[in-house]
């Protein structure tokens, strides 16, 4: 009787067999259908397009204020800088 070899499981905890990589395979190459596929998680959109990062240097007294504010507000320091941009250049 031949073993079955494990290579693994998915996180849906699906032991990934040779039979199953096969049968994935093939369905694969018969073309899946998109509208089935599960949307992965990621950041959320922001603004009309995707978002740029730009690092910015602070001196310890900027970041320490930047620190105090976020909390005191409930937010990161990103919402507070990004906040402070708009204000500044008047961009909604």
């Amino acid at each position: 009787m031949g073993e079955k070899r494990s290579h693994g499981r998915t996180k849906a905890g699906v032991e990934l067999t040779h039979e199953v990589l096969e049968r994935m395979a093939v369905d694969a190459e018969e073309g899946l259908d998109i509208a089935k596929l599960r949307r992965r998680p990621g950041r959320p959109a922001m603004g009309s397009g995707p978002a740029d990062s730009v690092p910015v240097r602070l001196d310890p007294e900027l970041r320490k204020a930047l620190d105090d504010r976020a909390v005191a507000d409930n937010a990161t320091a990103s919402d507070v800088v990004r906040e402070a941009l708009r204000r500044y250049l008047e961009v909604s």
